[in-house]
């Protein structure tokens, strides 16, 4: 279930919880990107960043004219989770899938306890 919670949408799974900061423009059902963090049953908080192929690739082609990245050849970012799709929805089910395998302790940086009032504000 996504539901909006001041500043953020939640998202609640008998697995998990998300927080995702709202952003302007952004809506759950065609969001190409964003951020998250992702609240376990044993209290466990980790973060996310999720684009789409659509983001990343432009992101390169602006760096070629900025000079960032060598260019644009490369990118990166901590803690990315790329979608095929657009969505929460897709992004809800990467999660879903990586606890299901275990990778989400690779795969997501650990947030230390004293993050969490700053995700509160």
């Amino acid at each position: 279930m996504i539901e909006i919670d001041g500043p953020f949408y939640r998202v609640s799974e008998p697995g998990f919880e998300m927080l995702i900061p709202r952003w302007e423009g952004q809506e759950p059902e065609t969001a190409e990107e964003a951020d998250a963090t992702i609240t376990l049953p044993d209290g466990a908080r980790r973060y996310a960043t999720f684009m789409t192929l659509d983001v990343v690739g432009r992101a390169m082609d602006r760096w070629k004219g900025t000079g960032e990245n060598l260019g644009g050849r490369y990118f990166w970012c901590s803690d990315l989770i790329i979608v095929r799709e657009p969505g929460f929805t897709s992004m809800i089910d990467a999660v879903r899938d990586m606890i299901t395998t275990g990778e989400v302790d690779s795969a997501c940086g650990l947030l230390s306890p004293d993050d969490e009032e700053q995700d509160a504000d």
